[in-house]
């Protein structure tokens, strides 16, 4: 079965998750006990995504950490709730042919799955900001 890009996203979640979790990891094992890889090979989308989270982390964070109200840091999040903002930023900035409203909706529809509907809330605002940051610099 050939994984679409949403399920390539909820794959690159669990795989940057665990990495979070266990910065020891080794990353071919995190790939291979995924619960729906069932792919000899990795998708090329998934390597994008999460090298490219890891690459660009320190970044990431930064730009997460302006986007925080104040009195707040970023090891105050919710770790799942981090991890989908990092996504998210990373495919908004670096990843080809995907629109910010797709990357924004993305984000939210991970965070139905592996977060919370207080966590949603404040994705969709942290990218909202975010993206009128852009848009105001642009």
């Amino acid at each position: 079965m050939s994984l679409n890009r949403h399920m390539i996203r909820e794959e690159a979640f669990q795989v940057l998750f665990a990495l979070q979790s266990d910065s020891e990891a080794d990353i071919q094992t995190v790939y291979e006990a995924i619960p729906h890889h069932d792919e000899k090979q990795i998708p090329p989308y998934l390597l994008t995504l999460v090298n490219g989270v890891r690459e660009h982390q320190d970044q990431l964070d930064e730009q997460i950490n302006d986007l925080l109200a104040s009195g707040w840091t970023i090891n105050r999040l919710a770790k799942p709730d981090l991890v989908i903002l990092r996504l998210a930023l990373f495919e908004i900035q670096y990843a080809e042919n995907v629109p910010t409203v797709v990357a924004i909706n993305e984000a939210l529809e991970l965070t139905k799955t592996f977060s919370s509907d207080k966590s949603r809330k404040f994705i969709n605002g942290a990218l909202g900001k975010f993206e009128k940051q852009v848009n105001e610099n642009n």
